[in-house]
């Protein structure tokens, strides 16, 4: 008589544990998801409201923790610079035509300059409509406004127009001026286009080789993305703390409610004009979207998001080539967003009167200042504070939402790469037509 098996528990397990290993092994944003669930664990277990662990030691362990992502974020701007110009320069030399490729240029021109204006337009409608400064200010006793904005100087638009060129392309490159080397990347790229091609065959393949050589890098950092994702969130939250954002709470959710109707308008389009089921785009490009939060930058996952356009979205991968890298430099809707309800917000803290005309020229100085902006975390701080000294309006209030910029910084910098997949999307067939 035979006697009844037992089940093998232990082997059950070990298969189960084998099967989740490889499920992880082969999915980067699921990876990436669970880093980014432990560090804010991690982070908020270290965060001061918790008092678990002494302040000075929680920075000390948060310092140590983002030790993985400032790697990462090394390796890549090791690599940015070339990969950005290379990209640009092998996306214009593709396929087509001139004539084709100044479509595919234009049409992206005016994608950026259209969704940036409505970014720019709707934070100026959230800003004074919700009016999220009004309540600090009248605790603070500031219940009336004592002044009107000032108008910025007109800038010098012939100066500002030749500036754009890139005279010095070492200092360029030496200061990593995104806009100034995507500049010199179109200028190559134009020139290799009509050039002969016999001629230049071994710059064409010097191209290859580098492309060839910065996509390993990249490879080789993006093993160190999940513990990036988890470091950074842990450090942050060690510092800030998660109460860090109760006192500007309908300052954080004014602009999340702004980014949240950018995304939504991003979908529609895709839906509409790319006939994509939404649901579908957004689990295509979900670990680019996850980078993006967790490094804050869109110049990082510049190689992420190429790779997610030509494999997941398929795109020609001279779009892609053409479009993300260009993309992350001009495509900056939700930063224009961010900065135009940050206006609004320290006007009513400082008591400043925005007039309609005032207003009017902030969406149009953001449509400018957004546009060729620096991909990088905290760009948008400076850049704010230039905006506020020209209209008048104290930048003392800018350190109250310091606090909160790296928080916010994550959801701006997530809606513009989405913008970025999703502006590849659109112009994938565009040197068919």
């Amino acid at each position: 008589m035979s006697t009844p098996m037992h089940p093998a528990t232990p082997f059950r397990l070990r298969d189960l544990q084998w099967q989740v290993r490889s499920w992880f092994g082969t999915r980067l944003w699921a990876q990436v998801l669970l880093g980014l669930c432990l560090g804010i664990a991690v982070g908020a277990a270290l965060s001061p409201e918790v008092g678990w662990v002494d302040r000075r030691a929680a920075v000390t362990a948060g310092a140590w923790l983002a030790v993985p992502g400032r790697l990462f974020l090394a390796i890549i701007g090791m690599v940015l610079v070339p990969l950005v110009m290379i990209s640009i320069i092998k996306g214009m030399l593709g396929g087509g035509s001139m004539a084709q490729l100044r479509t595919v240029g234009l049409r992206l021109l005016l994608f950026v300059t259209l969704t940036t204006g409505l970014g720019a337009g709707l934070g100026v409608l959230l800003g004074q409509g919700i009016a999220p400064g009004a309540g600090i200010a009248a605790a603070n006793g500031t219940t009336a406004a004592r002044q009107t904005a000032q108008r910025p100087p007109t800038p010098d638009l012939p100066s500002l127009i030749v500036n754009l060129v890139p005279s010095n392309p070492q200092a360029a490159l030496a200061e990593r001026d995104m806009l100034a080397i995507v500049i010199l990347a179109l200028f190559l790229g134009a020139a290799a286009l009509v050039a002969d091609r016999t001629k230049t065959a071994p710059f064409l393949g010097a191209l290859d080789g580098l492309l060839e050589i910065s996509m390993t890098l990249v490879k080789w950092a993006m093993y160190l993305a999940p513990w990036a994702v988890f470091g950074l969130l842990a450090d942050v939250i060690a510092r800030s703390g998660l109460v860090a954002v109760a006192g500007l709470t309908t300052y954080v959710l004014t602009v999340l409610a702004g980014l949240l109707a950018l995304m939504l308008l991003y979908v529609l389009i895709v839906t509409v004009f790319a006939r994509r089921h939404p649901v579908d785009f957004l689990r295509r490009i979900s670990g680019v979207m996850l980078l993006a939060f967790s490094t804050s930058s869109s110049a990082a996952v510049i190689p992420l998001s190429i790779d997610t356009a030509v494999r997941n979205l398929e795109v020609p991968e001279s779009i892609a080539n053409f479009t993300i890298p260009l993309g992350a430099t001009i495509n900056m809707a939700g930063t224009a967003l961010y900065q135009a309800v940050a206006v609004c917000f320290l006007a009513q803290l400082s008591g400043v009167a925005l007039t309609p005309e005032s207003l009017a020229t902030i969406v149009l100085t953001l449509i400018v200042t957004s546009i060729g902006a620096p991909g990088t975390p905290g760009v948008g701080i400076v850049i704010l504070a230039n905006i506020v000294t020209g209209f008048g309006i104290p930048t003392t209030g800018i350190a109250l939402i310091l606090g909160v910029d790296r928080l916010l910084d994550m959801f701006r910098t997530t809606v513009n790469v989405t913008g970025d997949l999703t502006v590849s999307v659109l112009l994938r067939n565009a040197r068919r037509d």
